[in-house]
């Protein structure tokens, strides 16, 4: 039997884990599926996406600094990836291009299975880039009861705000800049490439109440710093490998209609990695 062909086209892509998640879901599921990376020059994300369709392959996912990108080359969107105005999937319907985002119902599928309820807590998303933008959505959905986007360039998290002030559900819903950030918070939700990047934690401690989750949407090595943080500060630290997996079967549902069992692949990632794998 042939395979039909998908990818995770990211800068860098060398660390992700969707090929293996990936790998489970076909073999769960019976689905001829075959999932590679891809890097993408920075400046070549459109052209790496063509080649990969001439190619064959039927879709992909999109990882950082592209999702801006990708809901910019879709022909269609669904509602939440228009609602963010980026992508994290796509897939190619014959001459068409197809985009979706599966990011926020990761996330707050992934919150929830940690025991924390969203509704009426205070929650503040470090970082207005694409991932960020395609949480939010998501994470108003769930009716917390304040959020504040924290951004280097107060410009872009205002931007945010202003996207998504229609489907605030009564949540306040405020911007600002990584140095001005007032009170603390039940939740903190890492959404920057920081992490990726090797750089130091973008906000304080003092923005965690004690006891609060602090979420790096990261996983692995990359996230480490920002769980040390966390741990240092009195949070409750936790990784994006779950939302990482969730993500990843809604996408696999996206792109074949079949939706995998996530519970095995999550507990089968996390041992591959406490491996060493």
């Amino acid at each position: 039997m042939s395979e039909d062909r998908y990818c995770v086209i990211g800068n860098p892509v060398e660390h992700s884990r969707s090929p293996w998640i990936h790998a489970r879901f076909a073999e769960q599921t019976g689905q001829p599926v075959a999932y590679g990376r891809r890097l993408a020059p920075l400046d070549g994300f459109a052209a790496t996406v063509r080649q990969f369709r001439q190619e064959g392959g039927l879709g992909c996912n999109v990882t950082v600094p592209f999702k801006f990108e990708a809901a910019a080359l879709a022909d269609a969107l669904s509602a939440r990836a228009r609602q963010a105005g980026a992508c994290n999937t796509l897939r190619f319907d014959g001459g068409q291009v197809f985009g979706d985002n599966t990011d926020g119902a990761g996330l707050v599928g992934d919150i929830r299975a940690a025991g924390v309820e969203l509704a009426g807590r205070d929650l503040l998303l470090v970082g207005a880039g694409g991932a960020a933008a395609g949480v939010l959505g998501p994470l108003l959905d769930a009716r917390p009861r304040r959020v504040v986007i924290a951004n280097r360039t107060p410009a872009k998290a205002q931007a945010l705000v202003d996207g998504h002030a229609t489907i605030a559900q009564g949540a306040e819903l405020l911007a600002c800049g990584l140095d001005d950030i007032a009170g603390a918070f039940d939740i903190v939700v890492n959404a920057t490439a920081s992490s990726l990047a090797g750089g130091s934690v973008p906000v304080p401690g003092r923005v965690l109440r004690p006891g609060a989750l602090a979420y790096d949407m990261m996983y692995g090595p990359a996230a480490e710093g920002f769980l040390a943080w966390a741990r240092a500060h009195g949070g409750i630290a936790r990784d994006g490998l779950g939302m990482l997996v969730e993500q990843a079967a809604a996408s696999f549902f996206v792109w074949r209609g079949v939706r995998p069992d996530t519970a095995p692949v999550l507990a089968g990632l996390r041992a591959l990695l406490s491996a060493g794998g």
